[in-house]
């Protein structure tokens, strides 16, 4: 072999071994290049980290580690909001999702706004499995409870999840007299529903708050004060009266704080769930006691009903009940008033029970013995119908009411009346006395014979001291 064939040949030795040694290499950097970008390959509904690569007024180009950049365009960019897309700048990190890695164009489509609400229920799904709780804020409210957002999605907090303070404080039968107030508040909540297909985020602030009933009532005592007026809500009747609950702690209005007129049980007049309004009237905060009173919230009747009522006067009356002590009688007068006749009060001789005398139903005369404005009480008497001493009154009395005042020169009250034939006053007061209630005629019968009897008793005596003298 001469030396040009065998440099030739050595020539061509040395170009295959550099050719082997080439794709050697490049099979090495393939099988690199394979392992370390084999999964950053785009896959649809993958969320990937991105670098902004450059922002125009249409679309944002972001690398993804794949052989081009992604493209943010169209709806996916117009779904970003201003304030957010207004931060954005090239070389800044950023979460995408990728909505297509091919389009028609064959360009890699990724949406941000996608990426981070992806992002979000991830986020609630870990959430929901550690049972941690996270702070947020009211954002609005439906008819059904709040509105809570968890980054780009919302959660709903259902009204019985709500914390105890918060229901307890909750009035009105709206929903935006329920939660309009609570939209703004910080509320601390937890997961305990997600379903992701349904777009469904259920959150609890129930679950995640640690206030006990006592906690909240402690709270409530301390921001109390006497005079106070607040919205509250009936969570229960008895006998004695309502409890109403105010801001977390319940407060009782006392069956004679329900109403002015006679309550015989308050669920006459409340019921169980009711919204009303109540005073309060007093705090025992070492008892954790307070007194509320609904009816210092309404318009006193007692003046009016009693301003035609005075003290002796005789009026009619319906026996309401017996009890040890006496009976109570519903007053024949405007205003439905309802006095008491004390047991001392129902006869002249010793009575051991009301109903020895009377009984529930009975219709009687009665006189009035006292009017108490400051206790809205009024005693009544029996046995005093007839009693002497307010003779003078009763004459007084009937005189008013049928305008009989005293006669002048002779003038007889037929004439003041007006009447066309003066008639002697004799006759014109036999006219009113047959008019007058029987219990009226007889006490003052009865009044003029002890008067005769006092007289005939005096005479004699007047006229032997006149003999004497």
């Amino acid at each position: 072999m001469s030396d040009n064939d065998a440099n030739s040949m050595q020539e061509q030795n040395q170009e295959s071994k550099q050719e082997n040694e080439k794709e050697q290499t490049m099979e090495s950097l393939m099988g690199e290049y394979s392992e370390d970008f084999s999964f950053q390959m785009p896959v649809a509904g993958e969320i990937r980290d991105g670098i902004i690569a450059s922002i125009s007024g249409s679309q944002i180009l972001v690398s993804v580690g794949a052989k081009s950049e992604g493209l943010i365009v169209g709806k996916e960019y117009e779904a970003i909001p201003a304030e957010l897309l207004a931060t954005f700048e090239v070389g800044k990190a950023i979460p995408v999702f990728v909505v297509t890695p091919h389009d028609q164009d064959g360009n890699l489509i990724l949406s941000f706004v996608r990426a981070v609400e992806e992002q979000s229920w991830i986020d609630a799904e870990a959430a929901l499995a550690s049972s941690e709780s996270f702070e947020s804020t009211v954002v609005g409210y439906n008819k059904g409870g709040l509105l809570v957002p968890l980054s780009t999605i919302r959660g709903f907090i259902p009204a019985s999840q709500l914390s105890l303070s918060r229901r307890l404080s909750m009035s009105g039968e709206t929903p935006e007299a329920k939660y309009k107030s609570f939209v703004g508040d910080a509320v601390t909540v937890c997961v305990i529903e997600v379903d992701r297909e349904r777009h469904r985020l259920i959150l609890s602030e129930r679950a995640a708050s640690t206030e006990t009933r006592d906690q909240i009532r402690d709270k409530v005592l301390e921001d109390l004060a006497e005079g106070e007026v607040r919205k509250g809500r009936v969570t229960s009747l008895a006998d004695f009266g309502a409890f109403v609950n105010i801001g977390g702690a319940d407060g009782l209005v006392h069956m004679s704080e329900i109403s002015w007129d006679r309550v015989v049980n308050p669920n006459e007049v409340l019921k169980v769930g009711e919204e009303v309004r109540v005073k309060i009237i007093s705090i025992d905060r070492e008892r954790r006691r307070i007194g509320l009173s609904i009816r210092q919230l309404l318009g006193d009747p007692w003046s009016q009903q009693v301003k035609n009522l005075k003290v002796g006067q005789l009026v009619e009356g319906e026996i309401t009940r017996l009890t040890s002590f006496g009976a109570f009688a519903r007053l024949n007068v405007p205003g439905d008033l309802e006095g008491l006749i004390h047991i001392s009060e129902l006869s002249d001789r010793r009575v051991d029970h009301p109903k020895e005398v009377i009984k529930v139903g009975d219709v009687v005369t009665l006189r009035i013995l006292k009017i108490e404005d400051e206790d809205h009480r009024i005693g009544l008497s029996m046995r005093r119908v007839d009693s002497p001493a307010y003779a003078d009154s009763d004459w007084k009395s009937l005189a008013a009411d049928f305008d009989l005042t005293p006669s002048t020169e002779g003038e007889t009250i037929a004439t003041m009346l007006g009447e066309a034939t003066p008639e002697p006053i004799e006759e014109v007061v036999e006219e009113v006395v047959a008019e007058v209630p029987d219990a009226v005629v007889e006490t003052v019968e009865e009044t003029q014979g002890a008067v005769e009897e006092i007289v005939e008793a005096v005479e004699p005596k007047a006229d032997e001291e006149v003999k004497a003298d």
